[in-house]
């Protein structure tokens, strides 16, 4: 079964993240893609330069400004330094960003609010494939080829948006979303184990859920939309763990 897992920034840090992929992609060699985020650093970054980071909905305001600082983090140095840690443990892993071959394809969501902050429109799976039919494992910077320029150009794309878009593209069987966290929370504080879409929405309207997993559970309804059958948000643990996390599908159904 084909797997697509997005690991946030925070997770990692983890120092179990390379030998936890390098065990799932032993479990099922050519069915492992991996996109990744890095938001803190961004951040981090734009206070070094002066600038003050700033969300909506959980997504970033990207300036004209702050594309050459999102290329040099996210495509340079998170890429290339989980690309590393994963090569030294032993993983055949190739580190690609979104305008590579115009993999992820993007158009601006909102130019007003959000600035050079896009969303998937197009995905190049072939490309991907043909990286895994060759034994290699694909670990993908967000940041996107905008399609709607015309001279194209990146594009600030959510990791989460990303991942839901590329585990439709590949007809992935499951989309982990990997945070710092074990799992969606509700209102009491505890974690739900499985929920629906209308339900994850009305953790978000209801302000339970904000912020970063608000817009998860934005990406996970886009990707069950568009057919992947199964996601979960959980920590790292939840890779080799079927059961761990927070699992979200069109059922009716709601355990906590």
């Amino acid at each position: 079964m084909m797997r697509v897992v997005k690991i946030g920034g925070r997770a990692q840090a983890d120092p179990r993240l390379a030998d936890t992929l390098r065990a799932a992609w032993d479990a099922g060699r050519g069915q492992l893609c991996v996109v990744h985020g890095g938001g803190d650093e961004v951040s981090a970054m734009q206070r070094a330069m002066g600038r003050e980071a700033a969300f909506i909905g959980g997504r970033r305001v990207t300036s004209e400004g702050d594309l050459e600082l999102l290329r040099m983090v996210l495509s340079g140095l998170v890429n290339k330094r989980l690309v590393n840690a994963l090569v030294a443990a032993g993983l055949p892993a190739v580190g690609i960003s979104g305008e590579d071959g115009a993999l992820i394809g993007a158009a601006v969501i909102d130019a007003e609010s959000l600035g050079f902050a896009g969303e998937p429109v197009t995905v190049k799976a072939d490309l991907l494939r043909t990286l895994l039919n060759a034994g290699y494992l694909p670990v993908i910077s967000p940041v996107a080829y905008n399609t709607t320029g015309p001279t194209g150009g990146p594009l600030n794309v959510n990791g989460d948006d990303a991942a839901a878009a590329i585990a439709a593209a590949l007809d992935a069987g499951e989309l982990l979303l990997i945070a710092d966290v074990q799992g969606v929370l509700d209102g009491e504080g505890e974690i739900v184990s499985s929920l629906n879409t209308e339900t994850a929405h009305e953790l978000a309207a209801s302000g339970v859920a904000v912020g970063g997993m608000a817009a998860k559970l934005e990406s996970a309804k886009a990707a069950l939309i568009a057919g992947v059958p199964r996601v979960r948000i959980c920590d790292l643990a939840g890779l080799g763990d079927a059961e761990r996390g927070t699992t979200i599908t069109q059922s009716q159904s709601v355990v906590l």
